[in-house]
């Protein structure tokens, strides 16, 4: 947002909300003051630049009306400190409180415009923004922080959404098949929360055609590439498609492997794409069957089944699902599937660097993990996701890293360094050149 921008409606809401001597002595001035304290709480940066995401105006909306208070509020302090010298005293305190006023409508305005729209407040910010509200000078260091996410997030949706707007004819994501993005262990496809974050949206709008694996949360490989391959038998039917193209994210990827390489899904698949999958398991996996007792893992599994059941798994079988990760089975089922032929394949990974950088489980996991398995990613090792013709691990050179959750965009989170969504832009036009 322009700083000249900003500066124009600081000025315009300053004369407004000092404006009760010029009021008091002519109140037709009411009729100007009014209008335009309601056009700066309704419009003010919504058309400069011209944002067409309304939950990204709104939260740029919020994050200007902010900004302008926390300004305004010592230049009208000054204001009044001076006229202190000046005017009567009772002319005085009804200007403090004509301009106390004007500023908590701004305030509020602003804050609920945020706390609505800005996603990257996420539930710790927006705690902390009212705990800390009535405590002095902390409030002040807690709100400029409020105010700095909110804006980061709407300037890095605009310049999205300006970049896209060049490029969206362009159908980059138009693949030859369509995508199925297959979820991992402990997640199910729900329609009103997508695993996959913002990125089918991303990719959708880019011309790829998205399908989802609807299999169950838990499950044994085996079971889960029987209802995979099942489910790609359909998409095939449906659309006529003849092939579908794979992104499979944890285990998943070893669901995906078991179903083209064993069981009959190799002829409809034309790609398949594994996100942080752990191809030779986890050692700490192995470790925490070892010795969590047998009373307790049964107990932990009966919750788990009878939950997942009552959401819509017909039969999970959590036990069965992590059974599947250790590294003693995933070494010998991967040296059992290898890369089968006529699919290209290809692996992403990437590294959390430090535990706070991922969300839980994930900042408590990480130091099993790196204590048994080395670098990862909250769950995978680096050693762990290689597999196919193709691999990459992401390292950005920020200090949190990019962590398993984060490499499908679980938690919407706009992460330095790295775009989880013009990842995955450019990992399916990396498709379509291929002609698939």
């Amino acid at each position: 947002m322009k700083k000249s921008i900003n500066t124009v409606y600081l000025i315009l809401f300053c004369l407004t909300a000092n404006s009760y001597r010029i009021i008091e002595r002519n109140a037709y001035f009411l009729f100007l003051i009014i209008p335009l304290f309601i056009f700066i709480n309704l419009f003010a940066g919504t058309m400069h630049p011209p944002i067409k995401n309304r939950r990204v105006r709104v939260c740029s909306h919020g994050a200007l009306l902010l900004s302008v208070f926390e300004i305004s509020v010592l230049i009208s302090i000054i204001y009044h400190i001076v006229i202190l010298f000046s005017a009567d005293l009772s002319t005085v305190l009804w200007s403090i409180l004509f301009c106390a006023v004007a500023h908590l409508i701004l305030f509020w305005n602003g804050i609920i415009c945020i706390y609505i729209t800005a996603s990257q407040l996420g539930l710790k910010y927006r705690i902390l923004g009212i705990v800390c509200g009535m405590i002095p000078i902390i409030n002040i260091i807690v709100l400029r922080k409020l105010i700095k996410i909110a804006r980061e997030e709407a300037e890095f949706e605009f310049a999205r959404e300006e970049r896209n707007s060049l490029r969206y004819e362009e159908k980059l994501c138009d693949t030859r098949y369509p995508i199925l993005l297959v979820h991992g262990v402990f997640f199910r496809d729900f329609k009103y929360f997508n695993y996959w974050g913002r990125i089918p949206e991303e990719l959708e709008l880019c011309g790829a055609d998205i399908y989802y694996g609807n299999h169950q949360s838990a499950a044994s490989v085996a079971d889960s590439a029987r209802e995979l391959t099942s489910r790609i038998k359909e998409i095939t039917a449906e659309t006529g498609c003849e092939k579908v193209n794979i992104i499979a994210h944890s285990k998943g990827g070893l669901d995906c492997r078991y179903a083209v390489s064993i069981l009959d899904a190799a002829p409809m698949v034309a790609s398949l794409t594994t996100i942080n999958t752990p191809h030779r398991g986890c050692l700490f996996a192995d470790y925490l069957l070892d010795v969590i007792p047998e009373k307790t893992k049964n107990k932990v599994a009966a919750a788990y089944n009878s939950a997942l059941k009552k959401l819509g798994d017909p039969n999970p079988d959590f036990l069965a699902a992590v059974g599947n990760l250790t590294a003693s089975f995933c070494t010998e089922l991967d040296a059992k599937l290898g890369v089968p032929e006529n699919i290209f394949c290809q692996s992403v990974g990437s590294v959390q660097n430090k535990a706070r950088g991922g969300k839980f489980p994930l900042n408590f996991t990480y130091h099993l993990v790196k204590y048994f398995d080395g670098a990862n990613d909250g769950l995978v090792s680096v050693d762990s996701f290689e597999w196919g013709e193709n691999h990459q691990l992401l390292k950005p050179t920020g200090k949190r890293g990019i962590s398993h959750g984060d490499m499908i965009d679980l938690n919407r989170e706009n992460i330095g360094g790295f775009d989880v969504r013009e990842f995955y832009v450019g990992l399916v036009n990396d498709l379509k050149k291929r002609g698939l």
